[in-house]
């Protein structure tokens, strides 16, 4: 009786120890998601910093453009022109004013944005989930963003909006759950500062007021008052930002430019795709752009909200976040590679919902256990298939070589070398042109464009004011008679169709021709190098291809 009596006693003493010893690992190891977290984002900075002096490319080189003007104390829109809304070229200002006017300063720049995304996307997907589902999604946006795929590497709009909605959204959810109104209001601010980095955005806005108004209709009684109340408060903070930029930008006498190039010609720039090339744009690039397994992965995810408990009690969320996410690469059906990047953190909660969904499911049935790890080697492995895939260009290549890899025979890294030559040559107040499309080396040079039309895509475009934009460039030229012009006949520099207007090609040829002699140039000699030749040299040796640029100075 008595041995009976003490091994019946020791049990529950046995379970007392085991729990005791469980909490004692948990809070021993509570640490264990930031640290894998601190390893992820100090691997994707690790790259990056490896890849700080990539060129810069073309949105790039318009934005430090911009941002360099600002901070002279000249307003977007006055002496350059693009459809992109202002809240990027001032994110450049900031940047810039931290780190400095150089190739460096602005991918650091990225490299804090880009973390602050991974980290913000960590947070809301724990706040949903769980740890594991935190880490993994972590784990995929930081190396999906990266990825020359989506040209990561690159400080693109499209990357400075990510952390400002993830912002948005988190607060979003805490609004919904404390019913503060000043946290439903500031949550508006970062979908607002979200917009004015790119029109894009707008959907993620439209997704928030979405599930915001569904959150609140699908409890009874529903509570109207709060319901009108959040959609005012979320409202008006949400177009303050851009109503603040109208001010600023009227003040400073360039509205009307303003909103002609981000809305009245951007929307004509946005309807030139026919649905059926739209499709076929979308199946070219999405797979692309995200490898196939990373959107079979984020399919499973979404399935997760028939069998997930949790999973379907967040369904609403989901469907929503996916949906409107994926409406922010729609505008103007291009589908291009950077755009994806908005849809990042979708598919990478959804790839974090899938595993630990799929954890779950396992454990709860009566498999053996080394079946049950088999999601997660498959987890690893599609992780890992980015580190593989693109091992080159993370650790081995040099950064003009990264350039090439993404961009081709794009003259970006000649950019530097033709600046440079430009800013030894001239004034602070000289003017120059490039004819074609290459803005950075207006920032490079740190020179003044003689004209405001600083890229050449819009003027061969086949829409109502592609051929006053033409002369508008002609006649800014002529006026401002620029003491170096860059002359390029780089394809994609142009993107001429088959009914473009020619006459700014004309013109060009002629007038080039009778005011100016050659001091500069560049040929192409291979598919990835080019060839310079300068001064007297230059005007020694002829084409060799059909892709060259010529820099010109002012005849006296």
């Amino acid at each position: 009786m008595t041995t009976k009596h003490r091994t019946q006693s020791a049990k529950p003493n046995s379970k007392a120890a085991n729990f005791e010893k469980i909490q004692k690992f948990s809070k021993r190891n509570k640490y264990w998601p930031w640290i894998i977290l601190a390893l992820i984002i100090l691997f994707a900075t690790a790259i990056r910093t490896r890849l700080l002096q990539i060129p810069l490319e073309r949105d790039e080189g318009e934005f430090a453009y911009m941002g360099q003007l600002m901070l002279q104390g000249i307003p977007p829109y006055l002496m350059a022109y693009n459809m992109k809304l202002p809240g990027i070229y001032a994110a450049y200002a900031l940047v810039m004013a931290l780190f400095g006017q150089t190739i460096a300063g602005i991918h650091l720049g990225l490299i804090l944005v880009n973390s602050a995304a991974i980290f913000l996307l960590f947070m809301l997907t724990r706040r949903l989930f769980d740890n594991i589902a935190a880490i993994v999604a972590a784990a995929c946006y930081a190396l999906l963003s990266l990825s020359p795929s989506v040209l990561g590497t690159s400080a693109h709009a499209t990357q400075f909006i990510v952390p400002l909605a993830l912002g948005g959204t988190i607060l979003l959810l805490r609004a919904l759950d404390s019913g503060k109104i000043t946290i439903l209001f500031v949550s508006g601010l970062l979908y607002g500062l979200a917009f004015i980095m790119k029109q894009h955005a707008i959907f993620l806005s439209a997704f928030a007021l979405f599930y915001f108004t569904m959150h609140i209709i699908n409890r009874r009684p529903i509570d109207w008052k709060r319901l009108v109340a959040g959609n005012i408060i979320f409202i008006i903070g949400m177009i303050l930002p851009f109503l603040i930029t109208c001010a600023i930008l009227y003040n400073a006498g360039v509205f009307s430019k303003f909103w002609f190039w981000t809305f009245t010609y951007a929307s004509q720039y946005v309807s030139e795709t026919t649905l059926s090339a739209a499709i076929q744009n979308l199946k070219v690039m999405a797979p692309k752009a995200i490898a196939p397994w990373f959107w079979t992965i984020a399919g499973v995810g979404i399935t997760a909200i028939f069998w997930n408990e949790k999973a379907k009690f967040h369904r609403l969320f989901l469907l929503g976040f996916a949906i409107f996410s994926f409406l922010t690469i729609c505008p103007g059906f291009y589908f291009r590679k950077h755009y994806f990047i908005t849809l990042l953190p979708a598919v990478a909660l959804l790839a974090g919902i899938a595993a630990t969904a799929l954890i779950q499911w396992l454990s709860h049935r009566k498999i053996a256990p080394v079946i049950q790890i088999i999601p997660v080697f498959v987890l690893i492995a599609v992780l890992l298939s980015p580190v593989f895939q693109w091992g080159d260009f993370f650790f081995k290549i040099t950064p003009v070589e990264a350039c090439r890899l993404m961009y081709g025979l794009n003259p970006f890294p000649e950019s530097i070398e033709i600046a440079q030559y430009i800013k030894t040559h001239t004034s602070n107040d000289d003017r120059i042109a490039v004819i074609g499309s290459e803005p950075q080396i207006y920032f490079y040079s740190n020179r003044k464009s003689a004209t405001g039309y600083i890229y050449a895509y819009g003027l061969m475009e086949t829409n109502d004011y592609a051929s006053k934009m033409q002369l508008d460039m002609i006649k800014e030229i002529e006026t401002s008679r620029p003491k170096y012009v860059v002359l390029e006949t780089i394809p994609t520099a142009w993107l001429q169709q088959k009914n473009s207007d020619m006459t700014i090609i004309k013109w060009s040829e002629k007038y080039f021709n009778q005011n100016y002699t050659a001091v500069g140039f560049i040929d192409s000699i291979s598919e990835d190098n080019y060839k310079f030749y300068w001064d007297e040299e230059s005007r020694r040796n002829k084409p060799l291809s059909p892709f060259y640029i010529y820099v010109l100075k002012r005849k006296l």
